[in-house]
């Protein structure tokens, strides 16, 4: 249940490869074009599956493709299917939330020939099962990874590791052992605070589809209640949440309300790479 590298060569020097995730099976998209992927997250760095390589496209995916429920917010379907998922990420270089960012960085990392594995947590304590879906990558040690969270580590974590560690973004993180799982907490000035807990069974795709038709339909996800869109920066966060732009940077917080729609196209367009501009309702 392992994916490595395998398939053709494209004409870039970087493979074609079969992309499937550990317990994932076969879907409906098993190759991904990895020097398009590589491309749309600004990668040219190492591509050889070791820890150097996964920090690094792990902190250039959250920095150039970003959190956001446009697809949720306009009623449109999404389906968990690496073919749809890449068509939406990469090629029209929209973003998504976790079921897609992690759905599709599992494909790209097993076409690298990294040995990865689906996770399902729960943000909230009474969360749905299937909540969350984060990322196991098995190298010397195992590592979580997780693009599709927020605002939120940017450097993966040692999973096996319950002392705190620097999430590459100015903050900690620690992994506790909980209600027979993992709960991911962050050190805030108030003391560290729940993220989410998760367990380390692993899942194909396709687990997560009721998960995900809950977060885009039902009134109780908070997916279909405000439009966020989000990224991580070189010093901080910029998020745009309704009509206002929140942008973070060096600690340093300020806030603008975007008075018109044109305002919110020109947002989207420059700060986040969307052309496809509706916000939705």
């Amino acid at each position: 249940m392992t994916t490595g590298p395998g398939g053709s060569s494209s004409g870039n020097g970087r493979s074609i490869a079969t992309a499937t995730a550990i317990g994932a099976g076969r879907t409906g998209y098993d190759v991904i074009d990895v020097e398009r992927y590589l491309d749309r997250i600004g990668h040219r760095g190492p591509i050889a599956p070791e820890i150097e390589t996964l920090r690094q496209i792990h902190r250039a995916h959250l920095m150039t493709v970003p959190f956001e429920n446009l697809s949720v917010r306009r009623g449109e379907a999404i389906v968990l299917e690496e073919s749809r998922l890449f068509e939406k990420i990469v090629l029209r270089r929209r973003g998504g939330f976790c079921y897609e960012l992690n759905g599709l960085f599992a494909a790209l990392l097993g076409a690298l020939g990294f040995r990865v594995a689906r996770l399902a947590g729960r943000v909230g304590a009474d969360g749905i099962p299937f909540d969350h879906m984060a990322l196991r990558v098995e190298l010397d040690e195992p590592w979580l990874a997780d693009v599709g969270f927020g605002d939120s580590f940017l450097l993966p974590l040692r999973l096996e590791g319950r002392e705190p560690q620097q999430g590459g973004c100015g903050r900690r993180y620690r992994l506790d052992a909980a209600d027979g799982g993992l709960l991911l907490l962050r050190e805030e000035p108030e003391g560290w605070q729940r993220q989410y807990l998760f367990t380390l069974e692993t899942w194909p795709l396709s687990a997560f589809e009721d998960g995900c038709h809950h977060h885009r339909t039902s009134s109780e996800s908070p997916f279909t209640r405000k439009t966020v869109v989000s990224r991580a920066t070189e010093t901080g966060r910029i998020t745009l949440s309704e009509r206002g732009l929140i942008v973070t940077s060096s600690g340093m917080r300020t806030e603008t309300v975007l008075g018109d729609d044109a305002a919110i196209s020109r947002v989207l367009a420059e700060q986040f790479g969307i052309e496809d501009q509706r916000v939705g309702d």
